[in-house]
């Protein structure tokens, strides 16, 4: 568990020091362009916000499967 959350805590300060990150699609960013400078870096941030809950869902199914399966291995072994 503590090596699972070293990995996260440095997952996220990486991804926190790369703040100039581009999440635009071609559509987005004509329309950010038209907007100016300020409302632009905002649109960019709400997209990285919302991008960011599918990735937190996934995460988190994707921990609850490998927690359950290693419980059930530690289960097998234990019978064996």
């Amino acid at each position: 568990m503590k090596k699972f959350f070293f990995i996260f805590v440095i997952l996220f300060i990486c991804s926190s020091l790369f703040l100039d990150v581009q999440a635009q699609c071609a559509m987005c960013t004509k329309t950010a362009q038209q907007l100016g400078e300020k409302p632009a870096l905002g649109l960019n941030k709400a997209i990285l916000y919302l991008m960011g809950a599918p990735f937190a869902i996934v995460g988190f199914i994707g921990f609850r499967w490998w927690k359950q399966n290693k419980k059930f291995e530690e289960g097998e072994e234990q019978k064996a």
